[in-house]
Parts: C-alpha cells; sequence; structure tokens
C-alpha cells in the first residue's frame, strides 16, 4: 500500500538531465498497461480493486421459549439518508434514532444526513416521513487512481537552473509558458484574500513551496463524513496527490522548487480521500459544504464519486448519492463557490454513453448497455462545474484524457509521456512537475505525475488570477470569463490517437473523435490562459 523506490530514471529537459526515483501508486491492483507515470483520475477500464467496505448482510434470529426477539446486527455501514430539502432534519433524524441509527454528521442547510448503524434492516426501517431517500454508502467508495510519481533528487533539484527571475527548476515546467503564466505574473500573481480549497488527499503543510500557501484555519479532513481540523488529519499519510495539486495551484515564488500557477493566492487542504485511497460520497459532501461555509471561491476536484464509470440517477442505489452530492454542489455554488473538476483519465466519450465495461472499480466489472444521460460523471458533469480536459507538451489531447462536446468545457496541460514514441515508451519530463510528499521517508519533494488530475489545478489557477484581478465575480460570471478567455484549439482530423503502438494487441485502444468546432470535444472553449485573465 505504501510507495517504494522502484529504480532511476534520467529525462532531458531544458534544465539538462536529471536523475529521478520512481514511485508507483498507492493502490493495488491498479493495472498499469505499460504507462510508468499512471492516470491521475481514473481508468477504469484497466484496474481491478478490492471492495473499500463490507456490504450489509441480513441476519435472522429465531424466537424460542418466548423470549423476546435479539435485536440482528450486521455490520456497521455508513448511510446517506436524505430529507426533503426546506423542511429540516429533525423527523428524518428521530427516524434513524427509531431504526438503531447514530447520526455522526448532519447537513441541515441540504438536507443530508450522515449516519452509522449495524441493523441491517436499516434502509427498509427507516423510511418514513421525514426521509426522501436513503442508501448505504458500502462499496460505494471510489479509489483515487493517482499514478506513479517520478521524483526529481535532491542534487538535481540544487543544481536545475532557470531564468534567476523565476523559481529553480521552472524551466523544467513548460506548462506554465503554454498558459501564460509568466506575463500574467508581471501583472497579477493572486491576491491572498482568494482561497482555493483542495479536495483531495491532503496538502503537506511543512513543504517549503507550500508552507505559507496553506490557510491552516480553513483546511480540515472530511473523511467520513465528519469534520476534523486537527493539523495531522489534513495532511497527507498515503499519498501525495493532493500535496501535487496543490503545488500547482499555488506553489510560492520563493526562490525554491517551482512556481503555480497562482503563487500570491491561499490554499485549503479539505481531505476527502482516505488511508486506503478511497473516495466515499459522505466525504465529498461534507467537503463541498465546507469550502462553501469558510470563504472559500474556489475548489479542485481531481477525483470522481462512486465505482461506476457514471453514476445512474435513474438507478435506486446510485440516486440518494447523485442527490446529495448535487445538493451540495448547489449549496457551494450559492455561497460563491465555483467548483472545477477533471475530466478523468479512460479516454471515454462523455457526449455518447452507451456502455460501461469497466465498472464497478471496487469489484468484478459488469457490462452496462444502453446507457442514457441520466447516467453522469460526478462531480465533472454535475451541473455548473467546470469540466477540464487534458493536453500534452504540444497542445494535442493526452492519449488518456475523456472528452465530450458539451461536456469538456476547457482544457488545460496535464501531461503526456508517450505521444514522443507513439505509446512504445515514457518520457517523464513531458508531465508535469509540481509539489509531492514521500509517504515512505515522510520527506517533501517535487516530481512528475500525469493526469487530468494536473489539468485541472492549471485551470483552477488560472480561475484564482482572475477572481484576483476582478474580485466579486459570482460562480457563473467566473466560469462564462475563464471560457471567453481561453484560447481556441481545434479539433484534429479523422481518428485521433497518438499512441498506436503503446499495446501490441490493439492498436486502437486510445482511438478518439473530436466532434464540434470552435468549441469542441476535446478542448471545449480552448486552453485557459493566465495572462488573457489578468491583463
Amino acid at each position: 500500500m505504501c510507495n517504494a523506490t522502484l529504480g532511476s530514471y534520467a529525462g532531458r529537459s531544458k534544465a539538462g538531465v536529471l536523475s529521478v526515483s520512481r514511485r508507483p501508486s498507492l493502490h493495488r491492483g491498479v493495472g498499469r498497461l505499460e504507462q510508468p507515470l499512471g492516470v491521475c483520475v481514473k481508468n477504469l477500464r484497466r484496474k481491478t480493486l478490492a471492495a473499500a467496505s463490507t456490504v450489509t448482510l441480513g441476519v435472522g434470529l429465531a424466537v424460542t421459549g418466548g423470549l423476546a426477539p435479539a435485536a440482528a446486527t450486521g455490520p456497521d455501514t455508513t448511510y446517506l439518508v436524505l430529507a426533503p430539502q426546506g423542511n429540516g432534519t429533525g423527523k428524518a433524524a428521530a427516524r434513524v434514532a427509531a431504526a438503531n441509527g447514530t447520526v455522526v454528521a448532519s447537513y441541515d442547510k441540504i438536507g443530508v444526513l450522515v449516519v452509522r448503524s449495524t441493523n441491517p434492516s436499516f434502509t427498509t426501517e427507516v423510511q418514513g416521513a421525514g426521509v426522501e431517500s436513503v442508501a448505504s454508502t458500502a462499496g460505494l467508495g471510489t479509489a483515487l487512481d493517482e499514478g506513479e510519481t517520478v521524483e526529481v533528487s535532491a542534487a538535481d533539484v540544487a543544481n536545475a537552473t532557470a531564468d534567476p527571475t523565476k523559481e529553480p527548476m521552472f524551466g523544467l515546467q513548460w506548462d506554465m509558458p503554454m498558459i501564460g503564466v509568466p506575463q500574467a505574473h508581471a501583472v497579477n500573481a493572486g491576491s491572498s484574500n482568494v482561497v482555493v480549497g483542495v479536495l483531495d488527499s491532503g496538502i503537506s503543510s511543512s513543504h517549503p513551496d507550500l508552507a505559507s500557501q496553506i490557510a491552516k484555519d480553513k483546511s480540515a479532513s472530511c473523511l467520513g463524513g465528519v469534520v476534523d481540523t486537527t493539523e495531522a488529519s489534513w495532511n497527507p499519510t498515503n499519498s501525495d496527490h493532493g500535496t501535487h495539486v496543490a503545488g500547482t495551484i499555488a506553489a510560492a515564488v520563493n526562490g525554491v522548487g517551482v512556481t503555480g500557477v497562482a503563487p500570491g493566492v491561499k490554499v485549503a487542504a479539505v481531505k476527502v480521500v482516505n488511508n486506503d485511497g478511497y473516495i466515499f460520497p459522505e466525504a465529498a459532501v461534507c467537503g463541498f459544504v465546507w469550502a462553501a461555509e469558510h470563504g472559500m471561491q474556489l475548489t479542485n476536484n481531481s477525483y470522481y464519486i462512486d465505482p461506476w464509470e457514471l453514476n445512474c440517477r435513474n438507478d435506486a442505489r446510485q440516486r440518494p448519492v447523485w442527490q446529495a452530492v448535487q445538493r451540495a454542489i448547489r449549496y457551494s455554488q450559492s455561497k460563491g463557490v465555483l467548483n472545477i473538476a477533471s475530466a478523468g483519465n479512460s479516454n471515454f466519450d462523455l457526449a455518447h454513453k452507451i456502455t460501461d465495461d469497466g465498472s464497478p472499480n471496487n469489484g468484478t466489472p459488469e457490462v452496462r448497455e444502453n446507457l442514457t444521460n441520466a447516467c453522469l460523471d460526478l462531480p465533472a458533469e454535475a451541473p455548473g462545474v467546470v469540466t477540464v480536459s487534458a493536453v500534452g507538451p504540444t497542445g494535442a489531447k493526452s492519449y488518456y484524457s475523456s472528452y465530450g462536446q458539451g461536456v469538456v468545457d476547457v482544457t488545460a496541460p496535464g501531461g503526456d509521456t508517450r505521444f514522443r514514441t507513439q505509446g512504445v515508451r515514457s518520457t517523464s519530463a513531458d508531465s508535469i512537475l509540481s509539489t509531492t510528499f514521500n509517504t515512505v521517508t515522510r520527506t517533501n519533494g517535487w516530481g512528475y505525475k500525469q493526469g487530468t488530475s494536473m489539468s485541472g489545478p492549471h485551470a483552477t489557477g488560472v480561475a484564482a488570477l482572475a477572481l484576483s484581478a476582478h474580485p466579486g465575480l459570482t460562480p457563473g460570471q467566473l466560469a462564462s470569463f475563464l471560457e471567453r478567455t481561453a484560447v481556441a484549439q481545434s479539433c484534429p482530423a479523422g481518428v485521433y490517437n497518438p499512441v498506436p503502438l503503446i499495446s501490441a494487441t490493439n492498436p486502437h485502444l486510445y482511438d478518439a473523435t473530436c466532434s464540434g468546432g470552435t468549441r469542441n470535444g476535446f478542448y471545449g472553449a480552448g486552453m485557459v490562459n493566465a495572462y488573457n485573465v489578468v491583463k
């Protein structure tokens, strides 16, 4: 479960040759499919993971000798209980107690209770006046597919050179010039009044590039749907994913390491990924509400909720999850929060949902055919959320990035380590360099990752600069401004596949077809641009 050094890799970049060590993904059973850098949100067609928690089992007890029946007990299970909105949660809480459940968190303003119970009949017994819907979240934890981190050695960090007016490793950050960051910083590098919630695996509060950037008073863990504000609770344990994301958004300009897109803004750690690497719906609900109530104007969401590639609102089991998450997102929007999410790493056309053959990722995949637009990728496809696809160093769609006309809003650098060799080998310098935390040695550093998990924070950083330059924008205005200032990208002609050699048996594994004109399925309104939002 922990990271370990696998060996070394030498990658050449503008600053010379770097020796790096490669750390594998946090999670067991994640299929790599010849991707040394992995992918950072999801690759459901190629992974199998153990179930996150136990499914509730009914237990029948015989009654003999005239004795009162003993209460049946099952596994201690978490439930989302939804009350009708606008009527409070009092009646729902009473029904929870009557059904032998315990409320562990109450989100009264959105009518959602997080409940634990060992009653195997809880779902049935809690139904009634005051309860709109209920669902167990057992088995609905989604693994954070964070991929590997390729670390830059301490010696090479010390020896790296770049423009002396920038950070020492800025020369390795090809992604920053691509979106106009140097020009933007000459105008506005961000305001400390802007706080970005990083809903992820935690942020290392001791990292030299991040220690001054974290709004500690707004940081918290939301694991289990319950808030914990102790500093240890929101620091990383088994994953450096959140630390890498935070660095892309706001790594400091301090003569050390790298720079973020918006080094003048603050980030808040909102931990929603548990120590086994899973994101449960109750943690995401808590995260959105926490951000809404603690002055955050933006959240970055480099994950997806539910083990299914698509969450179906017309499925009885999945609908309460959709309802709870959607309520939390709407509430955050009403409080002035713009939520930005990664499109995913399955090379999946989100606009044409026909078959999902790689879900769930916490058990044996099933084939679900004839899916409709009632089935959505959460939170990326929730209304009002800005969805971000990924591009590599050439500006072309990263081979792994999901896409979809009318789904993708903008694009941003996420890295593409395979395009140079058509998929044969990986070049780590073509992924995204940012801040890291080695969970084995408990040391801070810098390293490479790729995925739409990396493109999302670029867009979030640009949005933070936009708010810094134009305070007072509503979430809707900010989303529109982000799109209007993006640089349009044209669709490639025909079938697109930059990595035909990645699989010896299936050269069409990453085929994709772009649809649309100026606004299209691969790039949405275009590449986000930091300079355009501040000039």
